[in-house]
């Protein structure tokens, strides 16, 4: 017996692996400086963790409506209103385990097999392993520095073709921090409509953006591209909530309620007392955010001027979300007493063995001459390790 060709098709996380192995070796004693993990280093503010605790001691403690509770649903109505300019029911919001899980059911309910999913790239390295499992075809739309890794119209119409039935846009992106502008999405509004695709807007970053940059909602620019839109936020980023797996998607009733179903029969509701977490962390204060996004913001630019130090590695400021997406290709061909520096991978395991410093190489995201660094971690990490990642690169020749 072997087990199913839709499982053979999936390939691991390159991100959870790395930071898993970091984990490992500082569990073994090794002093390892990651800069793998996709989380912030912040905890969960005390006024979201308080009301969650209330709701436990008040027994809130059993199952829930499949798609989350009127509360939170009324928390996340009242949020796409004020801050995207969207106007949903409640019955439009299903709330999931994560942003990941609202992206699968997402998938699951518009993709059909043979159908072609429009990635542009680099990419977060989750998006074509769903496309798999739907029985979809990932298709790839190139972008690099000189687009400010953002897919303009023209550049995803000439990926179009009769078999397109949804593409995926993640803004700010991870892993390249770009953010896609009000200009650029009226113009892949204009193709998604004309050419009837859907489009994922995967906005889990959206309140982690700088220099003054304006996050849009792809699905508030008119009511033709809002019917062919999922919106997909979450709490994971711009909260702190990693653990707590809170994610939610908003969408036409029909697309809202494929979602539902097929949650209903995979994991059924989200936890109750999370789900009272997150109303508190939509509707309550939100200093503690802010605070963290001013951080992540010194932090950027420390770690970008850094980058650029180094001799073969140059890297673009990133616009949003809190990661690096520097480019090492000046690095390729050089050695060391080990071996040679072929890509991102080869030099991630070189980091790692030699500086005991975790990057995620860009392979994974569909970019082998980069890689990415998580600036979601203290600011002594992050000197402490550009100094180490600076003496293992002029140990090259």
């Amino acid at each position: 017996m072997a087990i199913s060709e839709r499982a053979k098709n999936v390939s691991p996380s390159p991100t959870l692996a790395i930071t898993a192995k970091a984990k490992q070796m500082k569990a073994e004693g090794i002093d390892v400086i990651s800069f793998g993990a996709g989380e912030p280093d912040f905890d969960t503010p005390e006024n979201i963790k308080t009301a969650a605790i209330k709701s436990l001691q008040a027994g809130f403690t059993k199952y829930t409506p499949t798609s989350g509770i009127d509360e939170l649903k009324d928390a996340i109505v009242r949020k796409f209103a004020g801050d995207n300019g969207l106007e949903y029911q409640k019955s439009q919001v299903v709330v999931s385990i994560g942003a990941k899980h609202s992206i699968y059911n997402a998938v699951l309910a518009v993709v059909n097999p043979g159908d072609e999913v429009l990635i542009p790239s680099p990419y977060w390295v989750t998006y074509p392993e769903q496309a798999k499992l739907a029985g979809g075809t990932a298709v790839y739309v190139q972008t690099d520095e000189s687009t400010g890794f953002v897919a303009a119209a023209d550049m995803i119409a000439k990926a179009v073709t009769p078999k397109t039935r949804l593409l995926i846009l993640n803004s700010p992106s991870n892993p390249t921090g770009g953010v896609y502008s009000r200009k650029q999405l009226v113009q892949i509004a204009d193709l998604a409509v004309s050419k009837s695709f859907y489009v994922l807007s995967d906005e889990i970053y959206e309140k982690i953006i700088y220099d003054g940059n304006e996050h849009v909602s792809i699905a508030s620019l008119g009511p033709q591209i809002k019917k062919l839109t999922i919106t997909v936020n979450g709490f994971s980023k711009s909260y702190s909530m990693t653990g707590w797996r809170l994610g939610y998607a908003a969408a036409e009733p029909d697309i809202a309620g494929a979602m539902s179903r097929i949650q209903d029969h995979s994991t059924s509701n989200p936890v109750s007392f999370a789900q009272k977490g997150a109303v508190e962390a939509l509707t309550g204060p939100q200093d503690d955010m802010k605070r963290m996004v001013a951080e992540f913001d010194d932090r950027r630019k420390v770690i970008v001027e850094r980058l650029n130090k180094i001799p073969g590695i140059t890297c673009v400021m990133p616009r949003g979300a809190f990661y690096v997406f520097p480019n090492m290709s000046g690095l390729v061909g050089k050695s060391w007493n080990g071996g040679t520096i072929t890509g991102s991978d080869s030099l991630a395991q070189y980091l790692l063995d030699e500086a005991k410093v975790a990057v995620v190489p860009g392979t994974g995201f569909g970019a082998p001459n980069y890689m990415r660094l998580s600036y979601a971690t203290s600011m002594q990490a992050i000197q402490t390790g550009l100094d180490r990642i600076a003496e293992a690169v002029r140990k090259l020749k």
